[in-house]
């Protein structure tokens, strides 16, 4: 799967899940190296999206609850 659409299925797992989310469960629901999910954690942050990191044992990945993304326009 291109990069572009990793970035947005990752947004789009975060956003859909109220609850927190953790690079394991996402590497294995799109089938990539954890590692990988970390970048891609890393660059969608860098971009702007405010993605809240909560480590430990309960911790996960979850977006910001007033978070909305812009339109896209083509």
């Amino acid at each position: 799967m291109p990069k572009v659409d990793n970035l947005l299925s990752i947004l789009w797992m975060l956003r859909s899940d109220k609850k927190k989310i953790t690079a394991k469960q996402i590497s294995e629901k799109l089938e990539m190296n954890i590692r990988t999910v970390y970048r891609y954690i890393d660059t969608l942050s860098t971009s702007g999206v405010p993605i809240i990191s909560e480590p430990g044992h309960n911790g996960g990945y979850s977006l910001l609850n007033n978070f909305i993304e812009a339109p896209l326009f083509f």
